[in-house]
């Protein structure tokens, strides 16, 4: 039980986690991949190798260590987390792995002068209050998703119907399941989970699910990274009638009901899941400003489609900016990257809008500043990640 000791002892470590945090998310990972090769296939080994994942538990601890009294401060970062473990397959037999290592991590990197019994115990004591949340929330997810309509729970077999190829980097994979019976509905914005084996290797891939929810297939457009085990697996080895075994769809990222004008912003492939959104919102008579920035006319995806939807659907208005235009592309609205002075000109004139914005971390990064600087208000503005969560402020 977390006591008000442990709970003062956690808050001291505050300055600790600040300085040093990454270093000791760093050997937890190190540690706890070497020892416990069972629990790889929950981890992109990519995100490990760049620093992305360790960083993003530095943060996810050090917030839960500032706001350990007032849990309910962490807003949407448990439901982040939930969702993401849960798209994954994360069971509660991987907590004691994961506390394990961690306490280890905090011995080994702060040093027993630092991390004496006592810091050791309320770390214990703190880490099993996060997994029991967290399992809790998880187990209570796994369940209603297993008894929706078309649910289900662990993997589920589907079969890749078409293979499109949407761009030069872009393919889209058209999946049904294999047993034929009804499908999981979910929100625009969600995303999937894979579980592929690649040369006698279990891995595990999160991928935004990029058409409406239509009750035969789902849709995923996967970019093919140039060091991607998964992407180029999935581009150069998966074809028409394969076998994929799929997580129930997840995510807490999704385009909420309103009435105000919507715009929606990607950058690259953050493409994918504003599809979805797009085709949910020209159901409604909701406005719409559809802005992409792509390298040049080559990497677009999915132009075309947008192009056609909005000769049907005028309350639909488009914008294209490539930071370069190569011989043979399409004409873009602007080139260059996409800036505060072009999203003024293409956002509506009011500011009261609902703003999801998708891509690279810099472009994130670049797009949240702007959106503040010309009056979007910051609680309108949302935003998602592709690998583990970053800080874009």
């Amino acid at each position: 039980m977390l006591s008000a000791e442990h709970r003062a002892i956690v808050k001291a470590t505050v300055p600790l986690l600040e300085s040093g945090g990454e270093a000791l998310t760093q050997h937890f990972y190190e540690t706890m991949l070497r020892e416990h090769p069972e629990v790889r296939p929950l981890f992109n080994q990519a995100h490990q190798a760049s620093g992305a994942q360790p960083r993003a538990l530095a943060n996810g601890v050090l917030m839960y260590a500032r706001h350990i009294d007032q849990l309910e401060q962490l807003g949407g970062l448990v439901a982040q987390i939930v969702n993401k473990h849960v798209a994954l397959n994360i069971l509660p037999e991987h907590y004691p792995i994961v506390g394990k290592c961690l306490l280890r991590a905090i011995r080994e990197v702060l040093g027993a002068e630092i991390a004496t019994d006592a810091v050791i115990d309320a770390w214990a004591a703190a880490y099993g209050q996060l997994a029991g949340i967290l399992t809790g929330l998880e187990e209570k997810t796994y369940a209603e998703k297993a008894r929706a309509p078309g649910g289900w729970r662990g993997t589920r077999t589907f079969r890749v119907a078409r293979k499109v190829k949407e761009s030069d980097e872009i393919t889209s994979f058209y999946l049904r399941p294999d047993d034929g019976c009804e499908l999981l509905e979910f929100q625009p914005g969600q995303y999937i989970g894979l579980r592929l084996v690649i040369d006698g290797e279990e891995v595990r891939r999160n991928y935004s699910l990029s058409a409406a929810a239509n009750g035969r297939e789902y849709r995923i457009s996967v970019k093919r990274e140039p060091d991607g085990k998964v992407s180029n697996y999935l581009h150069a080895q998966v074809s028409v009638d394969d076998s994929i075994e799929l997580f129930a769809p997840s995510g807490d990222f999704k385009l909420e009901e309103s009435d105000k004008p919507l715009v929606l912003i990607s950058g690259g492939v953050g493409i994918t899941p504003t599809l979805a959104m797009l085709q949910a919102a020209l159901g409604t008579d909701r406005p719409v400003h559809f802005i992409h920035a792509a390298r040049h006319g080559g990497v677009h995806a999915f132009r075309d489609a947008i192009d056609t939807l909005a000769e049907r659907h005028p309350q639909l208005k488009r914008f294209y900016c490539y930071e370069e235009r190569r011989d043979g592309d399409q004409e873009a609205h602007a080139i260059g990257y996409l800036n505060e002075a072009l999203l003024k000109r293409w956002l509506p004139q009011t500011r009261d809008v609902d703003v999801y914005f998708l891509g690279p971390i810099a472009f994130m990064k670049a797009i949240k500043r702007h959106l503040k600087a010309i009056g979007v208000p910051e609680s309108q503005s949302r935003y998602e990640f592709f690998g583990p969560a970053a800080a874009i402020e």
